[in-house]
């Protein structure tokens, strides 16, 4: 998207909760930009329980004290592409909005350089016949760099560490390993792709990239 061009209908990422948490799996239901007129829906599905009410206090008190972060403005891809992060509420309905522009793409989760958590950073990889920055996450291979800029201009750099393609159907089953608020702080990049099968399917796959905080500002 370009300038004040109107920008499309959102999409969700769903996402449920585990534990004392707020927040730890992330489940597909995802528009796919196919770079046609329409896109296409490709879905998953999984249900996880929300922890009752008053749950855990003490494990959520012991998490408020904790470092939360800095707040993510840019992130810079090793391939050259950026997209400016655009922080979205979870609504009452466990879904977390990703914003269709190919400018922006959403991040959730813990702040830059937290003391524990994922920071999560999802973006499309096409629009209309247009290619977006998080294609190039197809490309990316282990050991390469990712630098972020918080909304302060300071710099975080963050070195891959795994790279994976996974299954649409497969993803709901890693999905509480993958993006757990819980656990050493990492950044976590996903786009979708693979074999575009159309109909309500979208596109085979999602692309996972981890990686692991090396430098701060």
């Amino acid at each position: 998207m370009q300038g004040t061009q109107e920008r499309p209908a959102r999409t969700k990422w769903v996402l449920g909760a585990v534990g004392a948490v707020v927040v730890a799996a992330l489940v597909v239901a995802l528009l796919i930009f196919t770079g046609k007129d329409e896109p296409g829906l490709a879905s998953g599905a999984a249900s996880v329980p929300v922890p009752a009410a008053g749950a855990g206090a003490a494990q959520q008190s012991a998490q408020k004290q904790a470092d939360p972060g800095q707040t993510p403005g840019t992130v810079l891809l090793p391939g050259g592409g950026t997209a400016k992060l655009v922080q979205e509420p979870v609504g009452d309905d466990g879904a977390l909005v990703i914003p269709q522009s190919l400018a922006e793409a959403a991040w959730w989760g813990s702040g830059l350089g937290a003391d524990q958590g994922v920071t999560l950073f999802s973006g499309h990889v096409n629009w209309k016949g247009r290619t977006g920055p998080f294609d190039q996450l197809w490309q990316v291979e282990q050991g390469q760099a990712v630098t972020v800029t918080d909304t302060s201009g300071g710099k975080w750099s963050y070195r891959v560490d795994e790279v994976r393609t996974i299954h649409k159907s497969g993803l709901a089953a890693e999905s509480a390993k993958l993006f757990s608020p819980d656990g050493p702080h990492k950044l976590v990049l996903v786009t979708c792709g693979g074999d575009y099968v159309g109909g309500t399917e979208g596109y085979d796959d999602n692309r996972v990239v981890t990686a692991s905080l090396t430098g701060r500002p």
